[in-house]
């Protein structure tokens, strides 16, 4: 589970960040590189073994969630409500009215430029769903699955089918270098009698 932490520092214009973490730091400077010198605050961050969200507003008052790996290298940034709605209950937990439903494949895309995406999805008792993305040999996989309201668990194929990560928790994220080349599949399993909602992000570096 995500453990939030709650930053209140301008991210004006400055000669230096010191006082801001190196991951929101970058995130800055991803969201200068694309929207320009916007201004305004980070909001907050949620920590997890594997990646960093942190949550920014600019001088308009548009938020964006912000994916970090370690590194550090942002994976993800996008303007809140853009391409998945992903509201905070302000405990860390995404609102489920806002998650769909998901079972089989889904196929992961990254935006142009970007190495990473981080989805919320709600998984019905008894199913599962499998995220398909293609990766190559030596690469290196980060998958972290947070779920809300219940357990989940998952496991990481292979291209060839066999088991690069026997099934695990969904409170253990995964980093590792691949050794095969071709469609690697995340399968994230609702073994529980009630839905439950979670959080997923996806990244190659």
């Amino acid at each position: 589970m995500l453990k939030k932490y709650l930053w209140a520092l301008a991210i004006f214009p400055a000669p230096a960040f010191s006082d801001i973490s190196d991951e929101a730091n970058a995130c800055i400077d991803e969201l200068v590189s694309r929207f320009g010198n916007v201004g305004g605050e980070v909001l907050d961050q949620e920590f997890s073994e594997a990646a960093i969200m942190v949550r920014l507003r600019d001088g308009s008052g548009v938020e964006y969630e912000c994916i970090v790996w370690s590194g550090p290298e942002v994976a993800d940034l996008r303007r809140v409500g853009e391409s998945t709605d992903m509201a905070d209950d302000g405990a860390g937990a995404m609102d489920g009215a806002s998650a769909p439903t998901v079972s089989g494949d889904q196929v992961v895309k990254f935006n142009a430029g970007e190495s990473g995406t981080a989805m919320s999805a709600t998984l019905q008792p008894g199913a599962s769903v499998r995220y398909i993305l293609g990766a190559n040999d030596g690469q290196f996989l980060n998958v972290d699955v947070g779920s809300h309201g219940g357990a989940l668990d998952y496991k990481i194929f292979n291209p060839d089918g066999s088991l690069l990560l026997d099934l695990i928790s969904s409170d253990t994220p995964y980093q590792g270098q691949l050794w095969q080349s071709g469609e690697h599949v995340v399968e994230v399993v609702n073994a529980g009698t009630q839905p439950v909602t979670f959080d997923i992000g996806i990244g190659i570096n």
